[in-house]
């Protein structure tokens, strides 16, 4: 309640003040420090990469940028309040797919689709099988002969419900004709935590979520069309017969009340740090596939991605 508060006081602060907002000039914006939500826990891939845009941002910005959380419902619960933030540019918000086209339509989350205002989506990570280092399961075949032999006792942690991990397992399943169990987190941090805790069988993650682990994970498969740089000697799915290829997208979204001035001043400055040659070196040594998917690309995007996953979504149960 007293989040939704301050974010009602805040529209109402945002709405006084619209006119100078829209009016004024985007030539020296920002000009204080802005605000980056992430609407999951501290740890995972959404709260890594934001980390290595806010160690350059000042850099491209001339102001600093701060990182505060505010998980819940597979970032559902920031996402449904995003609107209700001043559009001022200032405060800006983590934005992934497919979580925010397949939880609109399985119901009421709070938003739609449609509410939510990306503005640039700068990476992807695919999916990946993890296990801890000393899993009895040695290859991907050695997990799916335990499965079909002990169906729904094989457990996966995953970030989150109708998200990428979570259509990734439902794919896993229809694809190696097994029945497995997905266990929802708020984040990747914590479904990694439960992983290595050995609360779940594995992990149905991201295979960025390995580097930070070293040796106390081993991966068995990444869903990615080729193998990975940072992963060469971790065989895809499609090279071990299953024909799964899949992960999560990454951006930056603001509230509809942002003029459009500024949406296009927020994906410039992404675009810009993206390009960072430090910044591409820590994507890329942290298994990150950095993206272009900028403000004037985004309404032929989002169109693709909705026809793409309303095609998914059958594997969780979602429009049936």
């Amino acid at each position: 309640m007293k989040i939704r508060t301050l974010f009602a006081a805040t529209a109402t602060l945002a709405a006084l003040a619209a006119w100078p907002v829209a009016s004024q000039s985007t030539a020296d914006f920002p000009t204080k420090a802005m605000t980056y939500i992430i609407p999951f826990d501290a740890g995972g891939e959404s709260d890594i990469s934001a980390r290595f845009q806010q160690s350059v941002w000042k850099k491209y910005t001339g102001q600093d940028v701060i990182i505060q959380y505010q998980p819940g419902a597979g970032g559902a619960q920031a996402w449904s309040q995003l609107n209700d933030i001043a559009g001022d540019g200032y405060t800006i918000m983590g934005i992934n797919l497919p979580h925010t086209i397949l939880q609109p339509m399985e119901g009421n989350v709070g938003y739609t689709t449609d509410d939510l205002t990306p503005v640039n989506y700068f990476h992807y990570t695919p999916n990946a099988i993890l296990v801890p280092a000393d899993s009895e399961f040695k290859t991907l075949q050695d997990l799916i002969d335990y499965a079909k032999s002990n169906p729904g006792m094989v457990t996966f942690a995953g970030s989150g419900s109708k998200s990428a991990n979570n259509l990734a397992q439902a794919q896993f399943d229809a694809a190696a004709g097994t029945t497995t169990t997905y266990v929802p987190f708020s984040g990747t941090g914590p479904s990694i935590t439960a992983v290595l805790g050995k609360q779940t069988t594995a992990g149905f993650n991201y295979a960025t979520s390995a580097i930070a682990q070293g040796d106390a994970l081993r991966i068995l498969a990444v869903a990615a069309e080729e193998r990975m740089p940072a992963f060469p000697d971790v065989p895809t799915f499609k090279e071990l017969g299953l024909d799964l290829v899949g992960g999560a997208y990454r951006g930056v979204a603001v509230p509809a009340s942002t003029p459009e001035d500024l949406r296009q001043r927020i994906s410039d400055i992404v675009s810009e740090i993206n390009a960072d040659p430090d910044f591409v070196k820590k994507m890329e040594d942290g298994g990150f596939v950095l993206t272009d998917f900028t403000y004037d690309k985004m309404p032929e995007f989002i169109a693709r991605m909705k026809e793409e996953y309303a095609t998914s979504a059958k594997a969780l149960g979602i429009g049936q």
